[in-house]
């Protein structure tokens, strides 16, 4: 018995020595643990990469950028519904443990336990704390170690931040899986709209929960790949919301019955074709902020866009490009299919076709005079698969009659082309082709310089390439105005005559430049006025010659058509090169009086917390910060920019710029019935059209021209080319603006002119038109000549009606007009 005891005793000694040993094992092991976690404290300044979202000037969604699509929401902001729908699906206990759920751990094993052998995934028991803990501060290895580092950071959480503090992290933080490739979610406000386009305040009960079935294995409840699976996971999220008595039973069982409706956020839902006004929005803020911030600095970015005229741009711009294209015939087919009696879908689904202007690929199965049977290219679901089935249409006599050819000589079985639905006629088409010319429009507002909308070509996922900003063209004679305005602030006027007759100039090489008129013609003593309405080069070239090139290069420089000029006389035909959106600006302050622009697209940028970081409009506004009215003076905005041109020069050459759509290049605009004035413009060849004009409050550049400059052809100018296009975008820009003239501004005077002669009209001319004149300008009784002579030179001219002739070097192309 003794033995018995003896052996008990010693047992028990033993064991308290290993339990002590152990005991002390673990306490080393913990405070070891514990001097390596890392700082949680780290997470009271955190701020997760959140996407940058680009709106419209009306508020409406234009882009978004991310590397994590993100939107970031405080915990108040989260509708109930969602977070009782998480709580349910993943720690039902989360308001009333300490971290760590010490049933939920029981209750874990024990299911483990039995479901032992069965090859089913075991059961975890994390806490949402203990999530947030690993997610943030710790790797996703699958060890004991980093489980208990996980706990003890959970437990230490808790006692540093409140529960809505760490469950605000969590739904912000928490990844959701995707619908469409590079389209992840991160966080509930991100997927609400990735899965069903919506708001997370308006989420139903089947959809909240399914979003909170997903954080276990997003991949494997994909909505398309696995849909009996998501659908599962979802119905056992609402089982468990039931048990919690968070909904009734019955709102259970209807939520259940319910489809999984996944409606996924297309990237090109709401971009109002403005892709090219994105992508130059994106290149600015990479520019101003960097591509870190953009892409994970949640910024609100609200720009200048003008969702109406945007769309109205892209679609004049697109008619008029295919106008001209289709003009000149069809040049065939896409590519081809050999054999189309076969399984011709599949291989029509695998030809890339271009996805924002409304058109779809076809292949031609047959082709007969006055008809042909198409194949539709299939469409693709969200997942990306194609879509079963073929779809058949018809292109008749009425869809080829651009190409001026029979059906069957137009198109042959195999073709693969581009067609457009016909509308009102179910089933027909018409056949398309991509214009092989480009172009751009910018639209601006005058007097802030907003662009309001602007197109860089036919289509951007066809070419990313900008004919707006980035393209560098020759201006042509709609270089112009310049010219004319550098004249008329040094003492000229619009009545002042000029010799239209021939002009030499020597060059460095020997050779003779003699600039000629489009028409081949000269007119004689003509006034400034006939020389810009109808665009005459050797006029022009006359009035520089006089004026002197290096006082046209300041102004050019001033108006920001050019940095640096070359002083020479073929630049004052528009020779240099420079970009749409510069002409536009430049064309602004003619209409605003000569005040300064900087074009923007963006009106202000906010971060993440909503504070302005950017606000293009800089002007100070006196009295406007008033609470209320107590009979003070109305609010006066401090405008500083600086006065580039005379308001009176600014006012005298729009008058004369209206001319030029009366009488002048441009008067296809004229059926406008508005005040508009403008100036064409065509390079040497044809190579390039323009037209830039303005009405009172808003100004508009169309270019049209090939990538790689080549001619296109006799009689497209400016004047055919682009401002149809012009006319057709100001149709509906102006259409709910009441025809208001340009503003005169105090001091000029209009007097009646004889147009021809520049003299003071007699009491019966019925020709004579009303002039601007700045005070002591008036026309004389007897007629002023420009005739600096045959020769002539560069150079500084006094600035005056006349000048003694020096000798030039003229390089380069010349304007037509």
């Amino acid at each position: 018995m003794k033995l018995i005891l003896r052996f008990f005793g010693w047992a028990f000694g033993l064991g308290t020595v290993a339990f002590l040993l152990g005991a002390a094992g673990v306490a080393i092991y913990i405070v070891t643990v514990t001097k390596e976690l890392p700082d949680y404290n780290t997470l009271r300044n955190y701020e997760p990469p959140v996407m940058s979202r680009v709106h419209a000037a009306d508020g409406q969604l234009m882009a978004e950028y991310a590397r994590e699509r993100r939107l970031y929401l405080p915990i108040q902001a989260v509708p109930k519904l969602v977070v009782q729908a998480f709580l349910a699906a993943e720690d039902k206990n989360f308001y009333s443990h300490n971290g760590i759920d010490v049933m939920g751990i029981a209750r874990a094993a024990l299911t483990n336990f039995n479901n032992r052998g069965s090859g089913r995934r075991p059961q975890g028991a994390s806490t949402i704390t203990q999530q947030v803990a690993k997610n943030f501060l710790l790797s996703g290895e699958q060890t004991i170690d980093r489980k208990i580092r996980e706990a003890l950071i959970a437990m230490r959480m808790e006692s540093a931040f409140t529960k809505d503090q760490i469950l605000e992290l969590y739904l912000n933080e928490i990844y959701l899986g995707f619908v469409l490739p590079g389209y992840g979610a991160y966080g509930v406000a991100a997927a609400a709209l990735v899965y069903f386009d919506k708001s997370v305040h308006e989420l139903t009960l089947p959809e909240a929960a399914y979003l909170a079935a997903l954080p276990k294995s997003p991949t494997q409840l994909h909505p398309f790949r696995n849909r009996d699976r998501a659908i599962e996971r979802r119905n056992y999220v609402i089982n468990r919301m039931v048990e919690d008595g968070i909904v009734s039973a019955e709102e259970g069982e209807r939520a259940k019955r319910t489809p999984l409706n996944i409606n996924p956020r297309s990237p090109r839902q709401q971009t109002f074709a403005a892709d090219y006004f994105a992508e130059e929005v994106r290149r600015e803020m990479a520019d101003r902020f960097g591509e870190k911030k953009l892409l994970e600095g949640g910024l609100s970015i609200r720009t200048t866009l003008d969702p109406k005229l945007q769309v109205a741009a892209r679609h004049v711009l697109a008619n008029g490009l295919i106008r001209y294209d289709e003009a000149r015939g069809f040049r065939g087919p896409v590519t081809r299919i050999e054999d189309v009696r076969g399984d011709w879908g599949a291989r029509l689904a695998e030809i890339r076709a271009i996805s924002d202007v409304g058109w779809k690929l076809a292949v031609v199965l047959d082709a007969q005079a006055d008809t042909a049977r198409i194949g539709l290219q299939p469409g693709r679901d969200a997942a990306g698969a194609v879509v079963s089935g073929r779809q058949i249409g018809l292109i008749t006599a009425d869809g080829v009659r651009w190409t001026r050819k029979a059906v069957n000589r137009a198109l042959n079985p195999g073709d693969v082309v581009y067609v457009e639905p016909i509308p009102g006629r179910e089933g027909q088409f018409r056949l398309r082709q991509v214009p092989e010319v480009s172009g751009g429009l910018v639209a601006m507002d005058p007097y802030t310089g907003r662009v309001l909308a602007m197109v860089g070509g036919f289509s951007f996922d066809q070419s990313q390439f900008n004919r707006a900003t980035q393209a560098r063209r020759q201006p042509g004679s709609s270089f112009k105005p310049f010219v004319y305005a550098a004249a008329l602030d040094n003492g000229y006027t619009p009545s002042t005559v000029v010799l239209d007759a021939p002009f030499e100039l020597a060059q460095a090489d020997g050779s003779m430049w003699r600039p000629e008129n489009y028409s081949g013609r000269f007119y004689g003593p003509q006034t400034l006025r006939f020389g810009i309405e109808q665009s005459r080069n050797v006029m022009t070239v006359r009035l520089a010659n006089d004026v002197g090139m290096p006082l046209i290069a300041e102004y050019a420089k001033r108006f920001g058509i050019y940095d640096d000029m070359q002083p020479v006389l073929s630049m004052a035909l528009g020779a240099g090169e420079t970009t749409l959106m510069r002409m536009v600006a430049g064309y602004s302050m003619f209409a605003n009086g000569g005040r300064r622009i900087r074009p923007t697209l963006i009106d202000r940028i906010q971060d993440r917390t909503g504070h302005t970081i950017f606000r293009h409009d800089d002007r100070q506004c006196q009295g406007c910060t008033a609470e209320r009215w107590n009979r003070q003076d109305e609010p006066i905005l401090i405008d500083r920019r600086e006065q580039v041109l005379d308001p009176m020069t600014a006012y005298q050459i729009t008058s004369m710029m209206e001319g030029v759509v009366q009488r002048g290049t441009g008067t296809v605009v004229r059926e406008l019935g508005k005040p508009i004035a403008g100036k064409t413009g065509t390079t040497n060849e044809e190579k390039d059209a323009w037209f830039v004009g303005f009405s009172p409050d808003l100004a508009v550049g169309v270019y049209i021209g090939y990538d790689t400059p080549r001619p296109m052809g006799r009689g497209a100018t400016g004047g055919v080319m682009s401002a149809p296009i012009f006319r057709d975008f100001m149709r509906v820009a102006l259409a709910d603006r009441p025809a208001v003239p340009f503003r005169v501004p105090t001091g000029i005077k209009l007097i009646r002119i004889d147009p021809r002669s520049g003299l003071r009209a007699g009491s019966g001319a019925t020709n004579a038109i009303l002039e601007a004149f700045k005070p002591g300008t008036a026309p004389p009784d007897s007629l002023q000549l420009i005739n600096p002579g045959d020769q002539a030179s560069n150079g500084g001219g006094r600035g005056g009606p006349s000048s003694e002739s020096n000798r030039a070097i003229s390089t380069g192309t010349g304007g037509l007009y």
